[in-house]
């Protein structure tokens, strides 16, 4: 696995620190990802879970869609992958799904989340389903989203080539 990962400085203001621990997840689901075929992105990890990198790759780039576009912009825009037939139609239908069209769409929303994030103020307030929460808190979220998934990730690269690593 290629990994040009830069690790998140130890000092740094607030926003500086919340971006960089963000893009360090960012980067690790794409180091996961790296070098492996489309057969193995596709990959379940066992059933009856319909996890699998590229499910997790589809799911990102709807989750980074909604958080920074819908909720912290106001966008009104569609869900993903056909998210509002089924909720879990970005990890159940990755057999036909297109690895190209994946990988471009979350690369196209973290592009956009970023422009978003950076000419918003930490204390910039979204609405979640109602719910106010500020874009600070968004960040966290988004951090925990990718860690959470990143180890979905390590356990699915290590049973497809045995690759481990952080």
């Amino acid at each position: 696995m290629t990994d040009t990962r830069i690790p998140p400085p130890r000092t740094g203001d607030e926003r500086t620190t919340l971006n960089n621990w963000l893009e360090w997840h960012r980067g690790t689901l794409a180091v996961k990802c790296a070098g492996l075929s489309d057969d193995q992105l596709r990959l379940r990890s066992a059933a009856p879970s319909s996890l699998s990198l590229l499910g997790l790759v589809r799911h990102m780039a709807h989750v980074e869609r909604s958080w920074f576009r819908r909720v912290l912009n106001g966008e009104d825009l569609p869900k993903l992958w056909d998210k509002d037939r089924d909720n879990d139609a970005d990890f159940k239908e990755v057999d036909t799904a297109s690895v190209k069209e994946a990988f471009a769409t979350w690369e196209e929303e973290i592009e956009r989340a970023r422009a978003i994030s950076d000419a918003r103020p930490l204390d910039a307030v979204g609405d979640h389903r109602g719910q106010e929460c500020t874009h600070r808190w968004i960040l966290i979220h988004m951090i925990e989203e990718y860690a959470r998934h990143n180890g979905h990730a390590d356990l699915l690269r290590e049973r497809i080539d045995g690759a481990t690593g952080e």
